[in-house]
């Protein structure tokens, strides 16, 4: 078979994904074992290493087509030269994959994924995974491994900055417009790139926090929390998946037969590509279930393993294990024909090089329209947690403003984790923007105050002369980027360092003037001594590129903050997990003394989920329902009216929250069902409504079957997961 016959060749009456399966067919009927075996290789070009290299002869390997894909490789030139090796120097011909990491950006860096999420702005949501896709598939990407969907209520745990939170009804809806913009409509459009839907299953809910630990957790809470997201994913169309590196109930999730082929393939009919996160393979020695690499092997592809990332078990041991009979050779080429079914859907067999156009890279990567719709959604992403006596926004009249804090100067912190081939020089640090917004006309006095780290208190002097000089006081606070994403994970989520000293000892040296702190970091913070130090506070996580110029927009009034936590705050470590949706115990706290509460704290959150003030003000009206009870296969309309109060116009989250008052099995005392972000001016109203029906108040029964029971419900709208007065209606039986 010669090279140029895998081009494409239309079959006369068939279907284009008929086309796609019979030339797959056909061309595995000429592969050999090794070169099967090869397809389900994926090694790194060490561009960027994300752990240990267990082997750098990757070029050789694929000249020997010994390997069909290939990850940290990018820029079009660079791709283009790979992908030369593997069409024009193998027998076959079959083109490479390229993964890369693009999480929340390529070169471009949006905010992190946590960050996104509270804009709860799907199109724009949406829109930054298109931008990434576009500017990665400009320099050769094909692949990128995200969203990850893990629901992660452990802030703890460094990786819920690449996640959309707590909550799994919202967590859903993110998952689909990430999977959505990174695909776009049509895979076979050059600036398209497939998504990976991961970690598959329950990496969020590592124990005590820490990352790679186990997941002890029950079939309930699985079904109820963990896999949803997993399974919208697998409706949006996602086309790759990748298993989770935990264990669930003793069993790996890289050899868990259950997760990867009855529940992914069988039951949810996932038919796209199911690759290894780094080196998993390998781990399931050390986890205790396989005695050395070849057992490793042997069970993650039985259980469903396509490709092996970079561990190399599949390259040195799969061909003898087939050969013995160990593992079927149908098992091998049903891996194999997901593998080029994926390379077909892209369009590679019919142009290898679709995706190196350094024209292409030229003219979209970083571009203005890019930057800016950076800075948007950095703008929405921001949250305002506090604002006491309207310290924000900052008058536009300000003669001279200190500016203080670890992170003022910081320019490459702001990408935070995972920011694919960004560059922090490129990035707006918040002094930068200052000064690209106000050039002379605003002093600004500079003091750094402290490092993020460590406890130094040398520069709390020229801090406080600062704070004392200037009309007003602008800190900006928070983690280094390394603080959170893989493998960064932490005991005490306060601000690190001296900074709530700082903070403290700035506040009263600027004796009653206007004070406000910036925080940059990955995860939910306990911040009860900032709180208590300062009167206003904005979250804005780490922000981007254009990340310094949408918070001194934001700090002076530019735009009107409308972001909503996707994560609790709890107000001390020791709360955590802290999370909306709980479920009540049969003590539910009260003054008693044996009820579930604290001795000294209280069970409440410093912010709940859902919250993000504004600087306007909204009113929300009773809440109104269309029925006092509802049928079976009916619907009944619940609605709000809703009052811009204040002097500017803003944009509310008007949130839709259901409980189930009872059940068979126990239900959270609210679940988040519906949002509508809503934009008012001044002195407006609107009647916002929603639409219930009994897809709404379906949970998984005694058997985890899905169910919808008749009984009493309660509707509740507003402004936070606060919110606690509503109506009930009632949800009448089948006749």
């Amino acid at each position: 078979m010669s090279k140029t016959s895998l081009k494409s060749q239309p079959v006369s009456g068939k279907t284009a994904a008929e086309t796609v399966e019979q030339r797959v067919d056909d061309l595995l009927k000429k592969m050999t074992l090794g070169e099967k075996v090869g397809q389900m290789t994926l090694f790194t070009a060490m561009w960027a290493e994300t752990g240990p290299t267990i082997d750098r002869n990757f070029l050789q390997y694929v000249r020997e087509g010994r390997c069909g894909s290939i990850f940290n490789a990018y820029t079009a030139a660079y791709t283009r030269s790979l992908q030369k090796v593997a069409v024009e120097e193998t027998r076959l011909g079959i083109p490479l994959l390229f993964g890369f990491d693009v999480i929340h950006g390529h070169r471009t860096i949006f905010p992190i994924p946590l960050a996104e999420a509270c804009s709860w702005d799907l199109a724009l949501i949406e829109k930054a995974a298109r931008i990434a896709a576009t500017e990665a598939s400009a320099e050769g990407i094909h692949w990128t491994f995200a969203p990850m969907v893990d629901v992660a209520r452990d802030p703890r745990w460094g990786r819920v900055a690449e996640g959309a939170g707590e909550d799994v009804w919202l967590g859903c809806r993110v998952a689909e417009a990430r999977v959505r913009g990174f695909q776009g409509d049509d895979l076979a459009a050059e600036d398209t790139v497939l998504a990976c839907a991961k970690h598959f299953a329950a990496y969020g809910g590592a124990e005590a926090g820490r990352d790679y630990n186990i997941v002890d957790v029950s079939e309930r809470t699985l079904a109820e929390v963990y896999l949803p997201p997993f399974k919208a994913c697998v409706d949006a169309g996602v086309r790759t998946f990748m298993p989770a590196f935990n264990e669930i109930a003793g069993v790996p999730c890289t050899a868990s037969r259950a997760l990867l082929t009855e529940t992914l393939r069988q039951k949810w009919g996932f038919t796209g590509v199911v690759v290894t996160d780094y080196t998993a393979i390998n781990e399931l020695v050390p986890h205790g279930v396989a005695a050395d690499l070849a057992q490793a092997g042997e069970l993650s592809v039985q259980a469903g393993v396509d490709m092996d990332m970079q561990g190399g078990v599949y390259f040195n041991h799969l061909e003898a294990q087939v050969e013995s009979g160990k593992v079927t050779k149908a098992a091998i080429d049903d891996a194999v024909r997901r593998i080029l079914r994926v390379k077909f859907e892209l369009g590679l067999f019919d142009d290898p090089y679709r995706y190196c156009s350094e024209k292409r890279e030229k003219r979209q990567v970083m571009s203005l329209e890019h930057l800016r719709a950076a800075r948007i959604m950095a703008e929405k992403s921001l949250v305002l947690l506090k604002n006491e006596n309207k310290t924000l926004p900052f008058s536009r009249t300000l003669r001279s403003l200190a500016l203080i804090g670890p992170l003022a100067e910081a320019d490459a912190e702001l990408l935070g984790n995972w920011f694919g081939a960004g560059d922090g020089k490129q990035a707006v640090s918040v002094a930068e923007a200052l000064r690209l917004k106000f050039g002379d006309s605003l002093r600004v006095i500079a003091a750094k105050g402290c490092e993020i780290y460590g406890g130094d208190t040398s520069q709390f002097e020229a801090a406080v002369a600062a704070a004392s000089e200037a009309d007003a006081v602008l800190l900006v606070l928070g983690e280094s980027g390394s603080m959170s994403g893989e493998a960064a994970c932490r005991v005490d989520i306060d601000l690190p360092g001296l900074q709530n000293q700082l903070a403290e000892t700035v506040a009263r040296a600027a004796n009653g003037k206007p004070v406000a702190a910036v925080l940059i970091n990955g995860r939910p913070l306990a911040i009860n001594r900032l709180n208590e130090a300062v009167p206003a506070i904005l979250e804005a996580w780490f922000p981007g590129t254009m990340g310094g110029s949408a918070v001194v927009g934001t700090i002076f009034g530019d735009a009107n903050p409308s972001g909503k936590l996707v994560m609790t705050f709890p107000r001390s470590t020791g709360q955590i997990p802290i999370y909306y949706a709980a479920k009540n115990t049969g003590r539910p706290i009260s003054p008693d003394k044996y009820t579930s509460k604290y001795l000294d704290c209280p069970n409440t959150p410093l912010f709940p989920f859902g919250h993000g003030l504004s600087y306007t003000t909204f009113n929300y009206g009773p809440v109104q329902l269309s029925a006092a009870s509802m049928p079976m296969r009916g619907e009944i309309k619940a609605s709000v009216k809703l009052t811009n109060t204040g002097t500017r116009p803003g944009e509310e989250v008007v949130q839709l929250y259901l409980r189930d008052l009872v059940a068979c099995v126990t239900r959270p005392v609210k679940e988040l069902k519906g949002f509508k972000k809503v934009y008012l001016e001044p002195g407006d109203s609107a009647n916002i409504e929603f639409k219930i029906t009994s897809a709404d108040l379906e949970f998984p029964g005694h058997d985890l079957a899905p169910i919808v029971e008749p009984g009493e419900f309660e509707v509740m709208i507003g402004g936070s997961s606060a919110v606690c007065n509503g109506q009930r209606f009632t949800l009448l039986p089948d006749k």
